[in-house]
């Protein structure tokens, strides 16, 4: 579990900059310029993932029951995730409604995806990662939406053509994952 958490801290802790040091993030930027914030921030981050997944494969050899979800939660939170995925292609997908609706649909998505697995699962390392991505998710949204406030940020209109390709994608790509990927990559079949 200790591998786990120490992802998660670097991962989400490096992806709260934005939140807690917006100010020093600035500064940076502007002494070692954009591309190089931007690749060291990515090394970070992906070295951060890994110890994620290794962290969350290693305790799932151990696993802690915490509670025993209900059947239908498995159902809603495949609906829940349906919802994400659209979040974030909406994210991606220029001049969609959701974006110019939500502001920050990323955010929106990931908070979606944990809540759903914290609901759907009952394992110790469940609620740690889901449980760190949900609270990490929902204060970047309202930090976000207030910066986008106090400095007047306003996002396109969507139109019909950002909407489809948007529900589209992230239609398609959580088919993958839910009936595919979710299996080969995580070990557990959403639907099986």
């Amino acid at each position: 579990m200790t591998i786990l958490i120490v992802g998660l801290v670097i991962f989400l802790g490096g992806h709260s900059v934005r939140i807690f040091a917006d100010d020093w993030r600035t500064r940076q930027i502007s002494k070692v310029g954009e591309n190089a914030w931007k690749g060291l921030y990515s090394l970070v981050s992906i070295a951060a993932f890994v110890l994620v997944v290794w962290g969350f494969g290693k305790a799932r050899q151990q696993p802690v029951l915490l509670y025993v979800p209900a059947i239908w939660l498995r159902h809603l939170n495949a609906l829940f995730t349906l919802a994400a995925f659209v979040l974030v292609a909406a994210a991606y997908v220029p001049r969609n409604r959701l974006k110019a609706a939500v502001g920050h649909p990323m955010l929106a998505g990931v908070k979606l995806w944990a809540f759903g697995h914290l609901l759907a699962t009952g394992m110790l390392h469940d609620l740690v990662l889901f449980g760190a991505f949900l609270i990490w998710a929902v204060a970047n949204f309202v930090v976000s939406r207030r910066r986008d406030g106090r400095m007047g940020v306003t996002y396109p209109a969507g139109t019909t053509t950002g909407d489809l390709i948007t529900l589209v994608a992230g239609i398609g790509v959580w088919a993958v994952f839910a009936f595919w990927a979710h299996l080969h990559w995580i070990g557990v079949a959403p639907f099986g």
